[in-house]
């Protein structure tokens, strides 16, 4: 038996509520195909368009009404986490039950420590909410002179904030509990909460984003995971993207992998940090393997018939 973290993009979990159920119970057999196989597995997940949306929500609503308040982005992403591990939560054992699994399921809100220092904390890059007015970015930053923003091709502008690596995961001794009593874990959602220790040994939340697929890679490697699972649209890691000499690889040793890294092969926010996290884990013990695949054929890459497989030659 492996124990498999499955990253699963926020992306790839719909535009709203409704289609978001329907997404997820269409994946579910894929992801229960793991255990059929013998296999324990985590699940992690992306936010992307979840926590814009709370965010977005929040930001207007206390816009035009005093009496709501608005909510910060550590906030939100517990919300998104809440949400999206109820609809992973019901389409995971409706499945369980169609197939008499006697598994359990549950979601963990998790906050990932980050290092204050982390030089990400010096420039704001990741964008987050909805398009501003000049008016109304002024009011909000002489409420908060701390926060950043940048103008975005004319379309108005953004709050941005930073991205840092995730250094350690506060729940990770509640989740291995769980997946010892046979729990089927949803944790980490949208890369965690970002949270630092304080001087007096506590955690507290700090605005930023960690990346999913980093976030995932450190809760594999903290769970003792065998496989790391990023799963995306695409069935294999791909060289020359889009032109006639493109190449879909199947398996990538970590010299490769960083090498097409360096050359500038796999896209920044798409592509690049899913190969930089398969390559975090897959070095981080012997014997770890990450792979690169589609959600649908998810079984079959466990068996090598797809994904692209990361690994320490």
């Amino acid at each position: 038996m492996s124990r498999i973290v499955i990253a699963l993009g926020g992306n790839a979990l719909g535009n709203n509520p409704q289609e978001q159920q329907k997404m997820i119970e269409a994946a579910c057999p894929s992801l229960i195909g793991l255990i059929n196989q013998g296999h324990e597995i985590i699940i992690s997940h992306g936010n992307g368009p979840q926590v814009g949306m709370i965010n977005k929500a929040f930001e207007i609503a206390s816009s035009v009404d005093s009496s709501v308040c608005p909510v910060e982005l550590m906030e939100c992403t517990a919300m998104s986490q809440g949400y999206i591990g109820y609809h992973l939560q019901k389409g995971i054992k409706k499945e369980l039950r169609i197939q008499h699994m006697p598994w359990h399921v549950a979601s963990v809100v998790t906050q990932v420590v980050v290092d204050k220092e982390d030089p990400a904390f010096k420039r704001a890059t990741k964008p987050i909410g909805g398009f501003l007015t000049k008016e109304r970015m002024a009011e909000l930053k002489e409420s908060d002179p701390t926060l950043e923003f940048v103008e975005d091709s004319g379309r108005g502008y953004r709050r941005v904030v930073a991205s840092p690596k995730p250094v350690d995961i506060v729940e990770r001794d509640s989740i291995l509990n769980l997946l010892d009593n046979e729990y089927i874990v949803i944790a980490c959602g949208g890369g965690g909460i970002p949270v630092y220790k304080n001087e007096d040994g506590d955690f507290t939340g700090i605005p930023a984003v960690i990346d999913k697929d980093f976030a995932s890679a450190k809760l594999a490697e903290m769970v003792d995971a065998d496989y790391l699972f990023i799963l995306t649209a695409v069935d294999h890691v791909a060289v020359n993207f889009g032109k006639p000499d493109q190449k879909e690889l199947k398996e990538l040793t970590l010299e490769d992998a960083k090498k097409y890294c360096e050359e500038g092969q796999f896209a920044p926010g798409s592509m690049l940090p899913k190969v930089q996290a398969a390559i975090l884990f897959a070095e981080s013990k012997p014997g770890r393997n990450a792979v690169i695949g589609s959600l649908e054929k998810a079984p079959l890459a466990m068996i090598g018939e797809s994904g692209t497989r990361v690994y320490y030659s």
